[in-house]
């Protein structure tokens, strides 16, 4: 088992870079890059200084309720292409550590799954996580300011 990294889905992307609205139903606010911690939940790669980004407010799950987390990410405004779901870590994750949870198949955190871990042990860790069969996928998310970054999810092989 490997955990393999997940960027936002193609056409959420899509929707936003149309003018959908954001989680709280505002349409996505457009600023440039600066070049320094911009990065694009959809192509997972830093949006280059000078571009045009998109920021909106972001909820990775599929109904609403008490765990369902709503922050703010960016987005290349323009389309970029989403790489393939893959074992190797994103180009996004720049810090030296990010905040890791476990969810249950009702989109519930699994209490005691979150924690606070270095970049370079995230993947250990996720195949740690994935051993409790409670846990069906991760959240991968800022460890200083709580902002989703990928999903994690279990891939056979």
């Amino acid at each position: 088992m490997s955990p393999h990294f997940h960027s936002i889905p193609t056409e959420d992307a899509a929707r936003y870079r149309a003018g959908a609205p954001d989680a709280y139903g505002s349409s996505p606010e457009r600023k440039i890059s600066d070049g320094n911690g911009n990065p694009c939940r959809h192509c997972l790669r830093q949006i280059p200084q000078g571009a045009e980004m998109l920021v909106l407010a972001y909820r990775p799950f599929t109904d609403l309720h008490p765990y369902a987390e709503t922050g703010p990410i960016f987005l290349c405004a323009d389309a970029c292409e989403a790489p393939a779901p893959s074992a190797d870590l994103p180009d996004i994750l720049t810090s030296e550590s990010y905040l890791l949870r476990g969810y249950d198949a009702e989109e519930r955190i699994v209490y005691g799954s979150g924690r606070v871990i270095s970049t370079e042990g995230l993947a250990a860790r996720a195949r740690a996580l994935f051993e409790d069969p409670r846990i069906a996928y991760l959240h991968l998310r800022s460890a200083s300011n709580n902002c989703f970054q990928v999903r994690v999810e279990r891939e056979e092989g």
